[in-house]
């Protein structure tokens, strides 16, 4: 479960877009947010579950939340001002057939790695569908051992555009953002949601409530820093309880992690990371610059 973000720049205080995500995790699950420097070699990469071939040209730096069992990231922003974040959909298609292949996690952080801007992002992550299929296990698998696959849905950003990329299976959908949007644990692309949302899924009781909160809260203008991060630690969305924003079902799921990102070209991004519940923790600032110097890094 999660639920993203984003509000472009004429509609928010600073003037500049704004990105945020919660992620939620199995509340045993341990998230990092880490730096991951530039990769200049072009050998083997190794995803989460798959080899896929290196890029040609040195990949970005980044800022990335990433489970510490996996290789992918739950969300993130690059040196170019670009975020990505994903959130688990389900459809008609079943994605316990499907062979193993990336992971929603692992996509994020190829796009990050990859693109300058959101339409780039858009393209990297479509075209890794394509040559590589979605499949495997997003949960650890010491504490889910039979695994648990699902599709996703990600919500992309740079500092003047943004998009939603809906999926299921190897299909897709693709929508740009006017000014706001948020995406949770459905199908939220019209077209695409009315052919491809599973009939059976409690969308009504466990992700429309949350879905509808984000909704309100990105039409309070203009859209802050502030604001965001209240939304994020809120309880005040649950269609059944502990199903909220800020989410704390005992046993199930938790948020693991949360951001809030203010987007600029120049490498100027300011980042506001906490990992756990964002009610009972701090988030800490620190701008992309000097990222390097105050977090792990990958390398």
């Amino acid at each position: 479960m999660c639920d993203v973000l984003v509000a472009l720049a004429p509609v928010t205080a600073a003037g500049v877009t704004l990105f945020a995500k919660n992620s939620d995790r199995p509340p045993a699950e341990r998230q990092i947010v880490e730096w991951s420097p530039p990769r200049t070699d072009h050998g083997p990469l190794r995803a989460t579950h798959i080899e896929v071939e290196p890029c040609d040209a040195s990949t970005l730096a980044c800022v990335l939340s990433r489970p510490e069992w996996g290789w992918g990231a739950e969300h993130g922003v690059n040196e170019a001002g670009v975020a990505v974040g994903n959130t688990t959909v389900y459809t008609t298609l079943d994605p316990r057939g499907a062979p193993v292949g990336l992971t929603g996690m692992d996509i994020v952080r190829l796009a990050l790695e990859r693109a300058s801007t959101a339409a780039a992002a858009v393209a990297v992550i479509t075209d890794l569908i394509q040559q590589y299929g979605q499949g495997g296990s997003g949960h650890d698998p010491a504490l889910v051992p039979n695994g648990r696959p699902y599709w996703n849905a990600f919500l992309v950003a740079d500092p003047t555009t943004a998009f939603v990329v809906d999926t299921s299976g190897a299909e897709w959908a693709v929508e740009p953002v006017a000014d706001v949007r948020a995406i949770s644990n459905r199908t939220t692309i019209p077209a695409f949601d009315v052919v491809h949302r599973h009939p059976r899924q409690p969308v009504d009781r466990l992700v429309d409530p949350r879905w509808r909160a984000s909704q309100r809260a990105l039409a309070q203008r203009p859209v802050d820093v502030a604001s965001l991060q209240a939304h994020l630690r809120s309880h005040d969305s649950c269609g059944e309880p502990g199903w909220s924003v800020c989410m704390h079902v005992e046993g199930v799921e938790h948020t693991t992690s949360s951001m809030v990102a203010e987007l600029r070209a120049d490498g100027g991004s300011t980042v506001w990371a906490c990992t756990g519940n964002p009610c009972e923790s701090e988030y800490v600032q620190f701008d992309f610059a000097n990222a390097a110097a105050v977090l792990p890094s990958t390398a």
